[in-house]
C-alpha cells in the first residue's frame, strides 16, 4: 500500500492509523499547490479529486476520503481494535463520530485556510467550531477516547484536526478535556512516528 499525503493535512489521520496497524506501507508526499507528487508525477492523474489522502492498494485500486480509508485499514487488523466490528452499534457510533468530525469540525476549519474567505465567513465558521468543540469536550469528559476506553480511528482524525487550532489562532484552553485528549493521543508511539515521518516534530 502507498499513502499519498501532505504534511500536517488531514492525511495525517490515515498515516497515524497505518502506524497503529503495524502493516507495511509506503508514503509519497503531494504538493497540493502544484499537484505534483514527490516523484514528479501528476497527482491529478492518480486522484482526480486533487486532494489528500489517497491510499493506493496493492491491487491497484485507489481509496480516497479519510473516514473510508481509516476504516479499511482498521478492518485489516481487527485484533488491534481500531474500529468496532462491522454490524455492531458501536461501529455505527464510530461512523457517527467520523461523519461529525468531517462535516462539523474539519470543514469549519476550511475558511481559515482559504485566502478568499471573508471575515464574515471566518466568524461564522469560528462560532460553529466553538459549539462543536464544546460538545466534543463534554463527551470526552470522564473518558479517554471518543468511544470510551479504547483508542479508535476516530481519535486519530480528531487529533489531527485539533492540531490545526494554533494555526488559526483558536485557543483550546476553554476545553480542558480536548487539551487532555490531545496530550494523551500525542503520547502514543504510532502518533509520534507519523508526526516524525512528516517532519512535524
Amino acid at each position: 500500500m502507498k499513502l499519498y499525503y501532505s504534511p500536517g493535512a488531514c492525511s495525517l489521520s490515515p498515516h497515524i492509523v497505518l502506524e497503529e496497524t503495524g502493516l507495511t506501507y509506503a508514503t509519497e508526499a503531494v504538493d497540493l499547490k502544484t499537484k505534483l507528487t514527490a516523484s514528479g508525477a501528476n497527482y491529478a492523474d492518480l486522484n482526480p479529486k486533487g486532494y489528500v489522502p489517497a491510499l493506493l492498494l496493492d491491487s491497484g485500486e485507489l481509496l480516497t476520503e479519510g473516514p473510508a480509508i481509516v476504516q479499511y485499514l482498521a478492518d485489516l487488523v481487527p485484533a488491534k481494535q481500531l474500529a468496532p466490528a462491522n454490524g455492531t452499534v458501536a461501529r455505527y457510533q464510530l461512523q457517527s463520530w467520523l461523519a461529525f468530525i468531517s462535516t462539523e469540525i474539519h470543514k469549519n476549519f476550511s475558511p481559515f485556510f482559504n485566502p478568499t474567505a471573508s471575515a464574515d465567513m471566518k466568524a461564522t465558521a469560528r462560532a460553529h467550531l466553538e459549539r462543536r468543540l464544546s460538545y466534543t469536550n463534554e463527551r470526552l469528559a470522564g473518558q479517554p477516547y471518543l468511544l470510551g476506553e479504547v483508542f479508535s480511528v476516530a481519535d486519530a482524525y480528531l487529533f489531527v484536526i485539533l492540531n490545526w487550532a494554533p494555526f488559526v489562532q483558536l485557543d483550546l484552553a476553554p476545553w480542558p478535556s480536548l487539551l487532555a485528549f490531545q496530550a494523551r493521543v500525542a503520547a502514543r508511539p504510532a502518533v509520534q512516528a507519523a508526526l516524525k515521518a512528516e517532519g512535524l516534530i
